[in-house]
Parts: structure tokens; sequence; C-alpha cells
């Protein structure tokens, strides 16, 4: 599901005969039609085409719309099967990752077409667009928006349902000559597969369902996704992962969020000019960044940390962490929000009466989420269920259609591959657990260490390696359990003061003290420079843009053509550490009120060596001073290569490199 967690009926066939007879012949001409390719401009692998679709599937509409498609032919034989691909959202276009689908399925196309295309209302296809969306500002709420965008879109808003894309599925099959379609869907991609099948099981070959919404999902309130938090959160921590952290994060959790009750916590965070600013620190910021950690082991991980020194009063990491994922990279220019809350707010059967006003409506859906009990949000409440729900939104739109029933068709027994995330909220294992049981034969694959989007996200071949296996008739294997890797361990807990900081080894006093603290401060730089660059999307889109962001507690640093740069930036209060790191050669100057001042100069196999305090010191290449200069390195290489070729092999190289880095400076 795309948001904190998108959401998803049935369309009402017309009971007119004329009207039947002529959705017959409108279904007839579509199922006789050919979709002519021709070759994609940008592409030597897929060609491109379209497809003209009745608006509404069941006649009683009349209107067509056009679908955008892009093909890879099957390079053995004449394929009389296709891989539909379904992104998710609703609103995410599909188009932009054909490339990325073909090289995910890899063997699996060999025989088989395949096909991604926008879904209607999304992209190529129609988008659906309101003036209510681009102009916000005009409207006192979202809600006031949301409701100008319904009336805006008319009567033909309730055409962009489910139902409706299931039908395009099929007409594009009949269009294209299949008998049979595999459907591999993520995400909400997964709701629209599972309709497919219930509709059409004959047509059905296989499925691969990655990150599940049920058939008659999402649960409007979100339950499956709080309960999972507890779970999580354990294993987050599993194998002693976190024993320099904590030895019970859910009870951190709870600690912070009964705080946050009280209004009892404030939060301070330095942005990239070094100015410090004020961050709310709310329990529903913190569900938000929990959902934001789906789609970042190193959010999940630095999460962990933040969450247990807030519980013992130091609210900065978190702090530091809410203002860094709110300036994440967000949504992409082409996701159709309209889209998104047409298909929603008609599909979902929200705890409220479509027939009320808006206020009554959240206030019916307030009333049916605290009748609940408190076990199933804990340690959130029912109010944060009710602000991360699509509630508050679509209490606004415009009904002109019923609730929609209970979809109780049976899943075909085919052959059916199930991936979920072990750390996915946003579309929690237990759903997978769910559709699982309704296909007796289907293989259920929990990959470790893994958010939101299994096959994108894995740590591990695990995933890929049963998707090839299910296509060729090979034993599924479950994935091997296996140590998180280093560099996904929660980072240390930033310490409060000098004082608390013991001696680097070899040396005693203030200037051992301050050795060690600038071996953490240098490990925070390191840790957050990867942190950023995955948060801006710099290691997907293959950019190695300038970055800037604040130290712990003072400062900034900035990464640019190449070179490593510190200003005063401070991890411990009291310590700060100023220079420049390019390629092997380092300059580091070390102040602060409570610190032994001093300088760092690059040294001989990549130590750092200086004076602290009047004190000889010395960074071995083993500890943190190896893993900065390494860094300085490859991020040059990734700047650099970042433009170097089409596939972007380096630059994927180089980002593999920064980010393994964060092992070796693990305490």
């Amino acid at each position: 599901m795309q948001r904190p967690a998108r959401k998803l009926t049935t369309a009402l066939m017309s009971a007119c005969a004329w009207i039947c007879v002529l959705a017959g012949a409108q279904s007839t001409a579509a199922a006789q039609a050919q979709i002519a390719f021709t070759p994609c401009g940008d592409s030597n692998n897929f060609a491109c085409g379209h497809l003209t679709v009745p608006l509404d599937p069941s006649g009683a509409t009349p209107g067509t719309l056009t679908l955008a498609m892009r093909r890879h032919r099957a390079p053995v034989g004449e394929a009389r099967s296709a891989i539909i691909a379904l992104a998710g959202g609703p609103g995410q276009p599909a188009l932009p990752f054909a490339e990325a689908f073909a090289e995910l399925l890899g063997p699996i196309a060999a025989t088989r077409d395949l096909i991604a295309f926008d879904q209607r209302g999304i992209g190529l296809s129609a988008p659906l667009a309101c003036h209510a969306f681009e102009r916000p500002d005009l409207y006192h709420s979202f809600g006031a928006a949301l409701e100008a965008c319904g009336n805006e879109l008319g009567p033909t808003r309730t055409l962009y349902t489910t139902a409706d894309t299931v039908a395009d599925i099929e007409a594009i099959r009949r269009a294209g000559g299949y008998e049979k379609l595999v459907l591999y869907g993520t995400s909400y991609g997964t709701k629209v597969a599972e309709q497919y099948a219930q509709d059409y099981p004959s047509h059905v070959e296989a499925l691969v369902l990655d990150s599940v919404v049920p058939p008659n999902g999402p649960e409007p309130l979100d339950r499956p996704t709080f309960a999972a938090v507890p779970r999580i959160l354990r294993q987050l921590c599993a194998a002693k992962a976190c024993a320099h952290v904590t030895p019970n994060p859910v009870a951190d959790l709870a600690r912070v969020v009964a705080r946050m009750s009280r209004g009892a916590l404030r939060g301070r965070a330095i942005n990239g000019e070094g100015h410090a600013q004020r961050i709310p620190l709310s329990s529903n910021e913190l569900v938000g960044l929990l959902l934001a950690g789906d789609f970042s082991p190193l959010l999940r991980s630095e999460l962990v940390t933040s969450i247990a020194a807030a519980a013992r009063g130091d609210t900065a990491p978190l702090a530091r962490l809410i203002d860094s994922a709110a300036h994440a990279e967000g949504e992409s220019e082409d996701f159709d929000s309209p889209l998104y809350y047409a298909t929603t707010c008609e599909e979902q059967d929200f705890p409220f009466s479509r027939a009320a006003t808006p206020k009554a409506r959240i206030a019916q859906a307030l009333a049916a989420a605290s009748a609940l009990p408190a076990s199933a949000f804990a340690p959130f409440t029912a109010s944060n269920a009710l602000a991360l729900s699509d509630i508050p939104a679509c209490a606004y739109w415009p009904f002109t259609t019923p609730a929609p029933v209970l979809d109780e068709a049976p899943l075909p027994n085919v052959p059916t591959l199930i991936l979920s995330g072990a750390d996915d909220l946003r579309t929690p294992t237990a759903n997978a657990r769910e559709v699982a049981a309704q296909i007796p034969d289907s293989h259920l694959l929990v990959v470790p260490y893994t958010g939101h989007s299994v096959l994108t996200d894995e740590q591990t071949p695990c995933a890929s390696d049963a998707l090839q296996a299910l296509f060729a008739a090979k034993p599924v294997k479950p994935c091997a359990a296996t140590p998180a890797p280093a560099s996904l361990r929660p980072p240390p807990l930033p310490p409060l003061r000098i004082a608390l900081v013991s001696p680097a080894r070899g040396y005693a006093g203030l200037p051992g003290r301050t050795l060690h603290a600038v071996t953490l401060t240098l490990g925070d730089f390191i840790h957050q420079l990867v942190f950023q660059l995955t948060l801006s999307g710099a290691l997907e889109s293959l950019t190695a843009p300038t970055l800037r962001f604040g130290g712990l507690r003072a400062g900034w640093a900035r990464f640019a053509d190449g070179t490593l740069t510190l200003h005063d930036y401070s991890y411990v209060p009291g310590v700060t550490v100023s220079g420049s790191i390019k390629g092997e050669a380092e300059d580091l100057l070390v102040g602060g009120q409570t610190a032994a001042h001093g300088t760092l100069r690059s040294g001989p196999h990549k130590s750092l060596v200086g004076t602290l305090g009047g004190a000889h010191v010395v960074l071995s290449a083993s500890s943190i001073a190896g893993a900065v200069a390494s860094a300085a390195i490859v991020g040059r290489d990734a700047q650099q290569s970042s433009h170097a070729g089409p596939d972007g092999a380096a630059a994927r190289s180089a980002a593999r490199r920064l980010v393994q880095l964060l092992g070796s400076i693990q305490p």
C-alpha cells in the first residue's frame, strides 16, 4: 500500500436487459481487438501499445478510455501466456518500472510475454486530475479539498475500483490472445491480482504476491499493523543485536508513547546550517516514523536507538530522525492522488454511514475505534489509528454508492508464491498468512531483515531464489536463519556528557575520553552520511548530490565533490570536530568546552595521528579512521560513477560498499 498504508469494491451491474446486450457487444468488440505494439523510443527491450476499453465495464455508463502498456516478448517461441506486472498504490504507475520488472522476474519471462500497464486513471492511462489538489491553499482543510475533487471528477469517479481494473486485465488477456496469465503484484497490486484470480480462476496460471493486501483488505483501522509493532521491534533486537542499546525495545516504546500522551516530550534537531530547531514529538509522528521504516532498514535500526534514548530522557536522536524522515524523498511526482482517493474512498468499508455528514462520519468512526479493546492498538490508541487511516479524508468524499460487500469467492489453487517482509508494518505477515490459508498449496516465504516490497528490499537472494524455483518446479526453500548484517544493527546510545565516555584503549584521562568521543563522533558522521544518501534516494537514483546535515548536538556536515566536510560537528556534548576528508587526506580539529583540544591528521596506513590535550594519540586503520577514509573514497567513486553508464553498475557497487562500511563502525 502507498501512504502510511494505502487502501481499497466491486462495480454494480446494470439490471436493464438492453444495457446488458450493449455491454456484451462492447466486451466482444474488446476481445476481438488486437493490441498494436510499436518500438518504444527509450527501450530496446519493450514495445509500446494501447488498448481502448469501456469506461464502465458493465456498460451502464457510455464512454471509453485508453490503457497504455509495454510488452516484453518471450524470446523463446510464441507465448501462450503472459505475466501481468501490477504496481502498488493505488495510484502508482507501472510503466516506469517495466525494466525493473523484467530484471526481477528474469528467466520466468523466457517463455512468457511480460506486460506492464498503467492502470486506469494513472500515468499514461487517462490520469485523473483535480484542480483542488493543484491549489490546496484555496481550501480550509484537506477534507474540503478532497470533497471538491470528488465533485469535480463527477459521477464517473466510481469507475476506478479494483473491479474495474480487473475487467481491464481480462480485456488485455483477450486482446493479446493469451490463454492464461501469471499475475505478479506488489502491495496494492496483490489485491488486484487476487480479485482477478477470484473472478477469472480458469485464466490464472500462477500468482506471485509480494507484500500482501488481503482480498477484502486493508482493514480500515490498520489493526494488523498495530498488532505487528511489538513483534517487529523484538525481531530487530533478536540475537542480542540491541544488547548495547536496550534490553526491551517494546517497553521503551510504551514509555515514550505514555510520555507523549502527557505532552511531556520536546525535541531539538540541528539542520544542515547548524541551527537548532524545535521538532514536534507526538505519538502520531512516531507511528509515521515506524511506517517509514518499511522502506529503509537503516531507519528501522536508527529507530530502536532513538526510542531507547527518548525513554531515558534524551530526545535529540528521535527529533533528528523525525526531521530527517520528514525531508526524505516523498511520493514521486507521477503518483496519482485523485486516483488513490477515488479507489480508496469508494472501496473501503469504513465504520461510518455513507449517508451521514462528514463530521458525523468521523464521530462514528472514532466511536467504533474506541469501542475496541485497548490491546488492539497498544501502546498506541484509537486516536492514533484514526489519524493513520484514510477515514479523516474519506469522510468528506461525496458518496453515491452503497458500502461494499465482502467478496467470498475462493482463490484458485494454482502455483502461488507469497512473499512477506518480516519487518513490514504496512502489509504485515498476518496478511500473507490469511491469503496463504486460502490457497492450500501456496508457498509462504517470510524474508528476514526486510520491509515492504520484498523482491526489491531483501538483504539476501532468498525470495529471488524462491521465485525461480516455483517456476522451475523445484522445492521452494525457506530463508536461512542468519544474524542481522552488521550494518543493520542499531547504533549505540549517544552519551549525554563526556564523563560517561570511557577512555580509548591504551589512553587515560581527558585525552583518552576525548579520543573515544572523536571515534563515536566520526562513526555517527558516517552513519548519517549513508542514512541521508538513502533517504534522499541517491543510492537508488545513482546520483550523489551535495548533502548537508546537522550534528546530533551541534554543527553541520557536508558531502560534495568527493569531499567530506565537518564544521563543529558534535555527537557528544562539549566535543566538536571540524575539518575535511578527501580520499585518504584527513585534517581534523578537535574542540569544544569539555574536550581535550587538538588536531588529527592522516597517518600511515589510513590511521589518524595527532595530539589531544598535549598527549600524542593514534587512531589505527582498523578503527574508525580507516572507515572514514574509505567513506570519502567510496563517496567520491559513487559521485564520479553516477553518470558513467546507463546501467549504473559502478555507482551501485560504490553504494553497496558505502553501506557495508557501517558494519565496520559498530560498537
